[in-house]
């Protein structure tokens, strides 16, 4: 991985740095949004897994407002702090998508039809995962392992967003109410490998 060195052309540093930051507030924004759409959706169709994804938007607005944090100031005890913090939303994702999943199928709770959650987690996946891979690169070109870290929260996030939209598909189409707690299962697994290799940097 080829970091920016010091002697690489003027400016080239600052403007990574800016993009990283552009990408980070685009994240926050969207998650943002996201929280008041999934709160609307989740109520009108009573859905567990939208409630749940809600959840996930507010800890992807955490790991954002982290990193911006840590790209004012690169001091290694402030990227080692914000590794932790990261580390710590990873194992709160984990958590809360275990508990999502184990509730969903022991109470077999049947969620009911909605095209807002449809279409909202459907955008947000193809978005996160553009945001994912330009966090990837910019923290790449920087050498900054917060950023490259964080990439794959919001990596999480799409890949969660795929998951919850295949689950209200095939419960609207086939009513498979459990295919969306199955897939988080996939998802606990990730989460909590990603959260150990963020605490080991």
């Amino acid at each position: 991985m080829r970091s920016v060195a010091a002697d690489d052309a003027p400016g080239v540093r600052s403007r990574l740095l800016a993009r990283g930051r552009r990408l980070e507030i685009m994240t926050l924004a969207w998650n943002a949004v996201g929280i008041v759409v999934l709160a609307v959706a989740a109520l009108s169709a009573r859905s567990v897994a939208l409630a749940g994804f809600g959840l996930d938007s507010l800890i992807e607005i955490g790991a954002s407002a982290v990193v911006l944090w840590e790209l004012a100031d690169v001091a290694e005890h402030r990227r080692r702090r914000a590794l932790a913090l990261i580390g710590a939303a990873f194992a709160a994702l984990a958590l809360y998508l275990a508990a999502q999943s184990t509730v969903i199928l022991v109470v077999g709770f049947h969620p009911r039809h909605s095209e807002l959650g449809i279409v909202w987690t459907a955008v947000t996946a193809v978005a996160m995962f553009l945001l994912a891979s330009g966090k990837s690169r910019t923290g790449a070109s920087l050498g900054n392992p917060v950023l490259i870290t964080e990439g794959r929260v919001t990596l999480i996030d799409a890949i969660l967003a795929t998951a919850v939209l295949l689950g209200l598909v095939l419960n609207a189409t086939l009513g498979w109410w459990w295919a969306d707690p199955a897939a988080g299962y996939v998802l606990v697994c990730y989460g909590a490998r990603e959260g150990l290799g963020a605490f080991a940097h």
